[in-house]
C-alpha cells in the first residue's frame, strides 16, 4: 500500500545514474540489492535467448529485475512498496550489444559504433503485490568518427566498463555524440517520462 503522504519505492538497481535520476524528480527510495551481480543471479538471466529481439530482451530483463526485487523485499518482510527496475541495451545492425567483457571488447564495440547510428533501448518495470507492468524507451544515437587515440584513451579511463554499448553519455563519452533523438535520461539508463507514467499507473504520486 502506497502512503500518499510519504511515498517511497524500492529501486532494484546498483546504478548510481538511476539513483541520481530518481532524486532529480523528487522520488524517495530505498535500494534493494541482489545477492550476487545480476549476471550471476539465476533469477535475473541477462543472457539473450536465441533469436530474441532487442526490445523483447530488454523488457524481459527489466521485468525479471523488478519481480526479483519484489521477491527479496517479501523474503525480508519489508514494507509493501512499488519495486522499480530498468535495463538498457544497444541495438546495432539488428543485434544486441550489452556490456563489454573486458577492455579489448570495449574497444571493439566503440569501433563498431564509430560514425554510425545505433538505438538505445531502456525498459523500465514496476512490480507491486504480484502486479507488474513495463514500458520501453527507444532513442537513436549517432557517434562522430572516433580515432584509435580517442578510443584507447576513453577505455583507459575505465568509464566504458559495465555500461551497455561501452559508453556513458553523461560522462566523457558525451563528446562523441553527434546526434541524439529520443530520451537523454533513457540513454543514461532510466527514462523519466516512462518511469513517471508507470508509477502513476500504480497510484504513486509523481
Amino acid at each position: 500500500m502506497i502512503d500518499p503522504y510519504h511515498p517511497r519505492l524500492y529501486l532494484a538497481s546498483r546504478s548510481p545514474r538511476r539513483r541520481e535520476l530518481l532524486t532529480q524528480i523528487g522520488i524517495q527510495f530505498d535500494t534493494v540489492v541482489f545477492r550476487n551481480h545480476p549476471r550471476e543471479d539465476k533469477e535475473v538471466d541477462e543472457t539473450p535467448h536465441r533469436g530474441e529481439m532487442p526490445a523483447a530482451y530488454v523488457e524481459r530483463v527489466a521485468r525479471a529485475k523488478a519481480e526479483h526485487g519484489g521477491g527479496i523485499a517479501g523474503w525480508r518482510k519489508m514494507q509493501s512498496q512499488p519495486v522499480l527496475a530498468a535495463d538498457t541495451t544497444i541495438e546495432f545492425d539488428g543485434g544486441i550489444i550489452g556490456k563489454p567483457l573486458d577492455s579489448e571488447d570495449a574497444k571493439s564495440i566503440l569501433r563498431r559504433l564509430s560514425g554510425k547510428p545505433h538505438r538505445v533501448l531502456t525498459a523500465v518495470a514496476v512490480f507491486l503485490d504480484g502486479r507488474i507492468e513495463a514500458l520501453l524507451s527507444v532513442s537513436e544515437v549517432r557517434f562522430g568518427v572516433l580515432d584509435e587515440t580517442q578510443i584507447r584513451n576513453y577505455v583507459a579511463s575505465g568509464e566504458p566498463m559495465d555500461k551497455a554499448g561501452a559508453y556513458a553519455i553523461q560522462g566523457r563519452a558525451g563528446q562523441f555524440v553527434e546526434h541524439l533523438s529520443g530520451s537523454y535520461s533513457g540513454v543514461m539508463g532510466l527514462p523519466l517520462f516512462e518511469t513517471a507514467v508507470l508509477l502513476r499507473r500504480f497510484g504513486y504520486p509523481v
